[in-house]
């Protein structure tokens, strides 16, 4: 925070998606509807997880987290964004940008080895049925669960100490609807070169690491599908795995796109349609993908209601 009393802007502002009114107006209605739909579909997730005892499982243990990252995901970008869209003042205080974007670090790169996570238990309960309960003991389930979390928790500080060493003294105008890294070392006027550098080595790092995670874990998976000679067999194991590979596609795949390319080839137009969707749709999109392709929640989901029900009726 002492570096901050370095530079003489105290606040910045968000020029967001467009300067069309009649726009703004579109994208307000339809942020609104995909940030309800967000909340709910993944509150929903939760407590669907917490009140059947037939998913108190590793794996909708892991499914549980991942719905309140992207929970807070879009509490920390859709509010800010819709309230920008509706009002005139688009301004947010210097300490409020980078608070913003250090949950965003730190939820992003939390998610990340969540994924990996996820991506393990997977590759035990296909490749090692028979020890899968003694290997995805709660135990390893919460012990990957934290190393997720300190593993977000330290990306996210260190990238707010370098941020934070920063002079901005010039322009406090950021192109983009939130405060992210690129827009931001972009008004900066000290020299970003080694910021840049570490905060690609971090990101970098964390993406290619538990991405190497995922596929090491998927290509066994795959070896091992295809060593079963029904027919049914391969379905039925590829049907355990295919939403979360689902999942992982479309995170990584906006991730790799948006961050993983040096500051210069920041573009405005592409790397904004490219951060909504990765902020503001893909929380929507996980509750969807893990409920709409998964029968033993949609079944959960109707054994909640007919208890409820059942309880009403007494």
């Amino acid at each position: 925070m002492n570096y901050w009393n370095n530079t003489n802007v105290s606040f910045f502002i968000l020029v967001g998606l467009t300067d069309s009114g009649d726009i703004q107006v579109v994208l307000s209605l339809l942020f609104l509807l995909i940030y309800l739909i967000t909340v709910l579909g993944n509150l929903g997730m939760i407590v669907i997880i917490c009140l059947d005892h037939q998913l108190h499982t590793p794996m909708y243990f892991f499914l549980t987290h991942l719905s309140f990252l992207d929970l807070c995901y879009s509490n920390v970008i859709t509010p800010k964004t819709l309230a920008n869209l509706l009002t005139s003042s688009k301004s947010i205080s210097f300490v409020g940008c980078f608070t913003q974007m250090y949950f965003f670090i730190l939820l992003s790169a939390t998610e990340c080895f969540l994924l990996s996570s996820m991506a393990y238990d997977r590759f035990i309960a296909i490749c090692s049925p028979l020890q899968y309960p003694v290997i995805m003991s709660p135990r390893l389930c919460r012990g990957l669960l934290t190393g997720s979390y300190m593993v977000g928790l330290m990306d996210s500080l260190v990238n707010h100490l370098c941020m934070s060493r920063l002079h901005f003294c010039n322009s406090n105008v950021i192109h983009h609807f939130f405060c992210d890294e690129s827009p931001i070392l972009i008004l900066s006027c000290s020299d970003t070169y080694g910021t840049e550098m570490m905060i690609m080595f971090l990101a970098g790092s964390t993406v290619i690491l538990s991405l190497i995670l995922i596929c090491v874990s998927y290509v066994s998976i795959l070896s091992t599908i295809l060593k079963i000679n029904s027919t049914s067999g391969k379905q039925k194991a590829f049907s355990t795995c295919a939403s979360h590979l689902l999942g992982v596609l479309v995170f990584y795949g906006t991730v790799i796109f948006t961050y993983l390319k040096p500051k210069k080839s920041y573009s405005l137009g592409k790397d904004q349609v490219a951060s909504v969707f990765y902020t503001i749709v893909i929380p929507m999109l996980n509750p969807l993908i893990y409920s709409l392709r998964n029968k033993e929640v949609k079944n959960a989901f109707l054994r909640v209601v007919h208890k409820r029900r059942f309880r009403q009726l007494k």
